[in-house]
């Protein structure tokens, strides 16, 4: 493994107890780093915590006063906030588009269009301030894709990809770039939302014939919220085994 040089930064990782962001905050520890988790289920939280030796903050990022006062906890306590990889998300209910359940949309767009909105407006005022900041948003291949059974997520995640082409513009004349990366299914408690047929559905889907490992997509998030990721920005890095290629 390639050490990224990320000693001394301040990093927070929102749906950090587990899965993709459990292994990005480990990643970024290991590469000097101090790592604040984020996420919603306090008891896996306050485990993920221990296990790491990261701080931690219950936060529902559907909730922009909880999301902002977090965001304020970690600038008083560390003193700035240099990276933020914003992994929380659901996968939703699987079912055709016209059945989909009106609340279920709701609560899905809620949790992984709007959080991102919120975490990533939350924190750039201080990133602008210091005239420094990384932000990776994970997205998904569904959104350059689509998945059948699946509208809610793809659509989520397609205006997360849009909104951090629109906010990587905006921060460009600031030293902050702002990505979004593309994974294909990964190895983690999310496909226990969804029913057997669909997850055989996305791995057949996959030229690499298998599904993504977290230490992967870590892999890549490592260099992108480095200071070597100094001219990128508003862009996003396929992590979909040959999925998609654009």
């Amino acid at each position: 493994m390639n050490r990224i040089d990320l000693e001394g930064r301040i990093a927070v990782v929102t749906g950090g107890a587990q899965g993709i962001g459990f292994a990005i905050a480990r990643r970024l520890l290991a590469s000097g780093a101090r790592v604040s988790l984020w996420d919603m289920n306090a008891e896996l939280l306050a485990e993920a915590a221990a296990e790491l030796g990261a701080g931690s903050i219950a936060v529902n990022v559907t909730d922009y006063a909880a999301v902002a006062a977090a965001t304020a906890q970690v600038e008083a306590e560390y003193g700035r906030l240099d990276i933020v990889v914003h992994s929380a998300g659901i996968a939703g209910k699987n079912a055709p588009l016209d059945e989909y359940e009106l609340d279920e949309w709701r609560r899905v767009i809620d949790i992984d269009l709007n959080g991102a909105f919120h975490v990533n407006r939350a924190v750039l005022p201080g990133m602008k301030a210091r005239n420094y900041g990384r932000i990776v948003n994970i997205a998904s291949i569904a959104a350059k894709e689509g998945n059948p059974n699946a509208a809610a997520y793809a659509a989520a995640k397609a205006g997360v990809i849009g909104m951090t082409k629109a906010v990587g513009k905006e921060c460009a004349a600031y030293d902050i770039a702002i990505n979004a990366i593309t994974p294909a299914t990964a190895k983690t408690r999310i496909l226990e939302q969804l029913k057997p047929e669909f997850v055989d559905y996305m791995l057949s889907r996959i030229p690499r014939g298998r599904f993504l490992e977290v230490e992967e997509a870590a892999n890549m998030v490592a260099w992108l919220v480095s200071a070597e990721n100094s001219f990128t920005t508003a862009s996003v890095f396929d992590l979909s085994g040959g999925r998609a290629t654009y």
